[in-house]
């Protein structure tokens, strides 16, 4: 059987089948340490278990400093006001154009926090990127994608305060919510809201 995403060499904790009533608590703190070894859950089930109650989200811009705070829930979605702002927040740097985020990223966050126990800040490395910006960058040759998700409020580029970039891409792979993109020369983890893949 394969082995987790998270899977360590430290492995003296098997959840699964056999154990279905290991409590939350435990099951985030087990998949933070790395020490879940041959973890028997589906995406959705880590998902399910990962956002399973009401976090608060704190993010810094690194381009323009402007910081933003949003509570998540896992039954209901940011009213329309927040979500105008968070739009506002992610803007491209470069162009101030704005663009409508996918909601997703938000609930992918949240379960990436949530299963890294980070009470950190997300610090936020992109976001919206114009199609001016992007074929600016593509042209230079700096990694990114002609047709990047970042175009269509779909990605963003993270760090987490108090996380390692390794973990959150292991906390991205274990949710399998979309893609997976880690840069480790640049300090950053890509996600974003399309199909699962990882790079």
């Amino acid at each position: 059987m394969a082995k987790s995403p998270l899977h360590s060499s430290n492995n003296d904790l098997t959840v699964g089948a056999s154990n279905p009533g290991l409590s939350r608590r435990k099951f985030l703190g087990t998949l933070a340490a790395g020490i879940a070894g041959s973890l028997l859950l589906s995406p959705e089930e880590v998902y399910a278990k990962a956002f399973g109650e009401r976090r608060q989200l704190s993010f810094l811009n690194l381009h323009t400093n402007e910081q933003f705070k949003v509570v998540c829930c896992p039954d209901r979605r940011p009213d329309a006001t927040t979500l105008h702002r968070f739009n506002e927040f992610l803007r491209d740097h470069r162009t101030d154009q704005i663009h409508t985020m996918d909601a997703g990223l938000l609930d992918i966050l949240t379960a990436v926090t949530a299963l890294t126990n980070s009470r950190g800040t997300v610090q936020v490395v992109c976001g919206y990127r114009s199609p001016e910006t992007n074929a600016f960058l593509h042209q230079r040759g700096v990694g990114v994608a002609e047709n990047s998700l970042h175009m269509v409020g779909k990605a963003i580029d993270i760090r987490l305060s108090d996380v390692s970039s390794k973990m959150i891409q292991r906390a991205g792979i274990a949710l399998q919510r979309g893609g997976v993109g880690y840069y480790r020369q640049s300090d950053f983890v890509h996600l974003d809201t399309g199909r699962f893949r990882t790079w």
